[in-house]
């Protein structure tokens, strides 16, 4: 459900300030950081109204304004509403980006904005078909709530054990998030059940493989063929191997590095350090390598004839 924007004394607004300052700005990693400044300047100065903003079947789908997947995790209602979220976001960010790195936690944000969305927006659609009720494609949810809700699900997938205190009582984490989501919604009802349900199921595909694999997969075409030329790369069993087809050079074509399979357990290096290639200037403008081809053999030859 949807309530309007409410500033009122903006405590919410100082009390996130405060949280801030006592952590230290230095020692809140930098994704972590920009989403939060994110939610606040959009807070502040949102794109759009509130109800144009919110995410609902009748929106998204019937009417096409998917707009409201991107916009809607980044909006809030009113500021203890951003206050608790980003609260929560800075205990889980600080976790999960010291753990995965700041530009996988980056990609995961984004994936787990615009998926638990669209999960969001088949469960709802899922319910009205089932109970004939159309006021479930009506109910409009915002907030980032939902991706922390995926948050600490991965979270606790990889901080196994312990316990969290819930009222004052110690539940295990591989428990909390289901806890947490039905008594969020019992003790404040006016929150969206579904949108923190489509964020819980996020999570648990991201940590059972599936989600996690897929995003890998994009993530190596994208760096294989976008920032290499459309260099080709193979993945397979054993690790990271690859090859590329040498040119002599001077020879008008681009020269592609060969990587040295003889490790295939090695882990993933930058193009120009991966395996045991290595490339050096010699005083007559040719190349060496530690694993000449052929050709390149055939064309140092004829080098020696020329020179």
């Amino acid at each position: 459900m949807m309530r309007n924007r409410q500033r009122g004394s903006n405590l919410g607004l100082l009390l996130l300030a405060s949280q801030v300052f006592q952590l230290g700005i230095d020692n809140i990693p930098p994704v972590t950081l920009a989403t939060l400044g994110l939610n606040v300047y959009l807070f502040l100065f949102p794109v759009k109204p509130l109800l144009q903003t919110c995410l609902s079947v009748r929106e998204a789908y019937w009417y096409r304004d998917w707009s409201r997947l991107l916009l809607s995790p980044f909006h809030h209602a009113d500021d203890m509403h951003l206050y608790f979220n980003m609260a929560s976001l800075l205990w889980k960010g600080i976790k999960l980006e010291r753990k995965l790195g700041g530009a996988w936690f980056a990609y995961l944000l984004s994936v787990f904005s615009l998926l638990t969305g669209l999960v969001y927006l088949l469960l709802e659609t899922g319910l009205t078909h089932m109970t004939e009720d159309s006021s479930y494609s009506l109910q409009c949810a915002v907030g980032f709530s939902g991706v922390l809700f995926g948050l600490k699900v991965v979270n606790n997938h990889y901080h196994p054990g312990g316990a969290t205190y819930i009222m004052g009582l110690p539940v295990a984490n591989r428990y909390a998030c289901w806890v947490e989501l039905v008594l969020i919604h019992i003790m404040n009802p006016g929150t969206s059940f579904v949108g923190h349900l489509a964020g819980i199921l996020v999570g648990l595909l991201y940590t059972a493989e599936p989600l996690k694999s897929l995003m890998k997969t994009c993530a190596g075409f994208v760096i294989s063929n976008g920032q290499y030329g459309g260099q080709q790369t193979y993945y397979n069993s054993s690790g990271y191997s690859g090859y590329g087809t040498p040119y002599p050079p001077n020879s008008g074509a681009p020269y592609r590095q060969q990587y040295d399979t003889r490790m295939p357990s090695a882990p993933p290096q930058h193009p120009y350090t991966a395996g045991g290639f290595t490339q050096a200037r010699s005083s007559r403008g040719s190349y060496a390598h530690s694993n000449p081809t052929p050709e390149e053999i055939r064309w140092r030859r004829l080098q020696r004839f020329n020179s």
